[in-house]
């Protein structure tokens, strides 16, 4: 294909569900309630988790900023979406598709990492108790926490500014949203760099990480299977249990995305994928750590009591 325009376009045109029109009401309706759905369950998380003095823990630290980035994950994303399900005009600027691009690509790599680590204080939790309080002092946590959040902006940013430097011929259409594959995918030109730059990030940001947190339950199920007391394997399957189906939430669309070359990717599984990642993920997240974990459950109904005896 010659090259007709080497020089990024003024705006992009979102595809979306336009080739199905009939869906885009239902769609805008589920948007619609499940973003403030998931903003109030990771604000409550994030509440209850710095005003109770019970949840002041490595744990709770983590799940904290979880929280935080599934609030900023799903807020680069879904009101965009409901813009242009709303109205005719389904087009976002060259500089608002290169901020969701760095903000998608930056929270979705660090949230991957921010799972590893979890994985990480629960082997220690479970596997090395008596020296809990000493491998995972507030130092060390806040230390973890910096290096994901360098890492995940690190590796965004660099996959980005690789991306954006593409000719894209003229041509500004795209499926679903601004992210690295759905632009190479429109890129014209040789771009198997690229896509190899996309696949060596993703075993950075993917695979590394879930082997890591494989092996971690690996040794945490070895040392489940010698407790003998019922009630202590139960609480240590509770602690366990959110984090591996969040594990599961947030890998599996990543890992169906991303760990295959982009122009292999076809039909609608990005936008589904972009929905799944983008708004059920971030809206579950929050109840499933409330309601499979007693002292979220009891921080909530404290913080609760609190605000309606104040009123």
């Amino acid at each position: 294909m010659a090259l007709i325009n080497t020089s990024h376009p003024e705006e992009f045109i979102l595809l979306g569900f336009t080739d199905r029109p009939w869906t885009e009401k239902p769609v805008f309706v589920i948007l619609l309630i499940t973003y403030p759905m998931a903003m109030m369950g990771n604000i409550a998380i994030i509440l209850v988790s710095k005003l109770d003095p019970r949840l002041h823990s490595p744990m709770y630290f983590f799940l904290t900023n979880l929280s935080f980035l599934d609030m900023c994950y799903t807020t680069s994303i879904v009101p965009q979406m409901l813009v242009n399900l709303g109205s005719s005009k389904k087009t976002i600027s060259y500089m608002g598709c290169t901020v969701q691009l760095y903000f998608f690509h930056t929270m979705g790599g660090t949230e991957c990492l921010l799972l590893a680590a979890m994985s990480l204080d629960r082997y220690v939790a479970i596997c090395r108790p008596l020296h809990y309080t000493l491998n995972m002092n507030w130092r060390i946590c806040v230390l973890l926490v910096s290096i994901v959040w360098l890492s995940g902006i690190i590796s965004a940013v660099s996959d980005a500014a690789v991306t954006l430097q593409l000719p894209l011929c003229g041509l500004n259409k795209l499926d679903h949203l601004c992210e690295i594959s759905a632009l190479i995918k429109i890129a014209c030109g040789e771009k198997s760099t690229n896509e190899l730059t996309l696949f060596v990030v993703c075993i950075f940001i993917l695979a590394v990480p879930l082997c890591l947190i494989l092996a971690s339950y690996a040794c945490i199920g070895h040392v489940m299977l010698k407790i003998k007391s019922s009630e202590g394997r139960k609480k240590a399957f509770g602690t366990c249990s959110s984090h591996l189906i969040v594990v599961l939430l947030s890998y599996g669309p990543g890992i169906s995305m991303y760990l295959q070359p982009a122009s292999s990717i076809t039909g609608d599984q990005p936008k589904f994928m972009a929905l799944f990642y983008a708004v059920v993920t971030p809206t579950l997240n929050p109840f499933i750590y409330a309601l499979r974990n007693k002292d979220v459950k009891g921080a909530l109904g404290n913080l609760m009591r609190r605000v309606f005896s104040s009123k």
